[in-house]
């Protein structure tokens, strides 16, 4: 493989093949595309773990394990003092269910094939490098995401994470602490990533804003923030048949008036305000839920993001004034719950410009673009420098198997992610 004056260049082959055999673990039937299902302390987690500490030790790294399943290698060549504070890459190997074969693994496999770059065109970086697989970020079987990056970032502790329960797929429940001891991936100590000098993560875009710009890499400028709420609306159940129009107070009809609300506020406050905000409600849980009766109580999931604080709390607002009316003009009771809140979070200037700069050096345009979704990264940023890239989605489709990237445009947003890591090791 030759590298292209003193930046690394990538083998695409290389990268795919990891890839695949990823992909092969949890492989799932689909009637498109190429799927899998890989849930935390499943035997589909434990292979697809040994293969990556597999592929680390060929590559000549040190690998690690702390007690949450944090998986990392650390490549210490001679040119690097070993007490430097090491830059790191990587994401994570866990799936939602019937997910695809890209989201996670090509953020893990590109961090590695960048440090096996580096070797191949015998760069000398100033600090280690580190490639990373976080435990959890789908959030499909522990907690609710992104797990193992709050316990390397002190936000959760360790034992906090381990007492966590899922179900057993036996009737009971077991912890996360149990189900990692059951696949061999119940570590030591605690992964730090305060102590690392920055950070990278390559993703699938999940949209379509590369494709459209015609684009093969984002540098993300910030990840969105996002409020997760609870609306509850109280009427009352009555007999579907006998119960006249006028004299119900129908909570399902009231609920629907809310939903409309929260869309109307989102398009206003993006059209006015931030063109990146967003609200759903996404989820109803509709009592007694019986055709022949009037319902008496709906709860319904509000999702909100924006990259804009402001914007978001806008539409939070926008949401309980929804609810006051509603109590107003149709006599129902609410209620109005914000359980999960995280606020936007900007990427580093000095990661970004690194990202730029590879790509600038390597012939490969940039775009600047903000994150809708969460991602470790969001964690990390909050310790030390971090940035994040994306890879454009065939037709934006993720979290299914007919999620695509082509393997050239892996192969790129790789080349920006080795060049960026090398100047930041000061290869």
């Amino acid at each position: 493989m030759d590298a292209d004056g003193d930046r690394p260049n990538v083998d695409r082959e290389r990268l795919r093949e990891d890839i695949e055999r990823t992909a092969a673990f949890g492989d799932i039937d689909a009637d498109e595309g190429r799927g899998r299902t890989v849930l935390t302390g499943t035997e589909a987690n434990r292979e697809a773990r040994e293969y990556l500490v597999a592929r680390l030790e060929d590559a000549g790294l040190d690998v690690r394990i702390d007690a949450v399943g944090n998986v990392a290698g650390r490549w210490t060549p001679d040119s690097a003092d070993p007490a430097a504070a090491p830059v790191a890459a990587g994401s994570h190997l866990d799936s939602v269910p019937e997910g695809g074969i890209f989201d996670g693994p090509l953020g893990v496999y590109a961090a590695l094939e960048a440090v096996r770059a580096m070797q191949d065109a015998d760069l000398d970086p100033a600090r280690p490098v580190e490639v990373v697989s976080f435990t959890e970020e789908e959030g499909q079987r522990f907690a609710s995401g992104l797990l193992g990056s709050s316990v390397a970032v002190g936000e959760r502790s360790v034992e906090e994470a381990l007492a966590l329960e899922a179900d057993d797929g036996e009737g009971g429940t077991t912890t996360l602490e149990s189900a990692l001891e059951a696949i061999g991936f119940r570590g030591e100590g605690r992964l730090d990533a305060g102590a690392w000098d920055g950070w990278l993560e390559l993703h699938v875009e999940q949209s379509e804003r590369l494709t459209d710009a015609g684009v093969p890499v984002g540098v993300v400028t910030s990840i969105t923030g996002i409020t997760h709420c609870e609306a509850v609306v109280r009427g009352e159940a009555n007999h579907a048949g006998a119960t006249p129009m006028g004299d119900r107070t129908d909570a399902l009809a009231a609920a629907s008036e809310f939903v409309l609300d929260v869309e109307r506020a989102a398009e206003a406050v993006a059209a006015a305000d931030s063109e990146t905000a967003v609200g759903t409600v996404g989820s109803l849980d509709v009592r007694p839920n019986a055709t022949n009766v009037v319902p008496g109580a709906v709860e319904a999931g509000v999702d909100i993001r924006d990259v804009d604080r402001d914007a978001m709390e806008k539409l939070v607002s926008r949401a309980r004034e929804s609810l006051a009316r509603l109590e107003r003009e149709r006599g129902v009771e609410t209620e109005f719950r914000r359980p999960f809140d995280l606020e936007p979070t900007p990427m580093s200037d000095r990661v970004r410009k690194a990202a730029r700069d590879a790509g600038e050096a390597a012939g490969i345009e940039t775009l600047d673009m903000h994150s809708g979704a969460a991602h470790d990264t969001m964690h990390v940023a909050e310790v030390t420098d971090a940035g994040l890239l994306f890879a454009p989605s065939r037709d934006g489709v993720s979290h299914n198997p007919k999620e695509w990237t082509d393997w050239e445009d892996c192969a790129t947003a790789t080349r920006v992610l080795a060049g960026a890591l090398a100047d930041l090791a000061g290869a």
